[in-house]
């Protein structure tokens, strides 16, 4: 059973960075990427994008491209989502996921790759 906990979120000033983080159990060739999505109270859950394990290739939606950044780090089983310029409306618990098949979806705001299983999320708040 694949296992992902969440870390790094907070409180952060507007033009702040976070890197938040994504722990999970060692994968099998069953579940081969990471997504990362993020869900404002109230609003409807907002894919950012993924990162697949055979050669850390990344997608993302475009209204996050140039401030979010995924990466990994193979040797501690963790996948990072690293944003800059943080503004209020960034705002929200963000949730890393994964599921068995890589299916990478297009559509007109970016790329991502489904899931169906996800960690319990890591708040951010951006307030000054």
């Amino acid at each position: 059973q694949v296992q992902l906990v969440e870390s790094g979120g907070g409180l952060v000033q507007p033009g702040g960075s976070l890197k938040l983080s994504c722990a999970h159990s060692e994968f099998t060739s069953d579940y081969s990427f990471i997504t990362w999505f993020r869900q404002a109270p109230g609003n409807e859950r907002e894919e950012i994008g993924c990162l697949e394990f055979s050669d850390s290739t990344t997608h993302y939606q475009d209204a996050v491209k140039g401030r979010f950044t995924i990466s990994r780090d193979n040797a501690k089983n963790t996948v990072y989502l690293q944003i800059s310029n943080l503004q209020p409306e960034d705002s929200a618990v963000y949730h890393c996921a994964t599921g068995q098949a890589l299916v990478v979806v297009t559509t007109p705001e970016g790329e991502t790759c489904e899931y169906d299983k996800w960690g319990q999320g890591t708040q951010v708040t951006v307030s000054s």
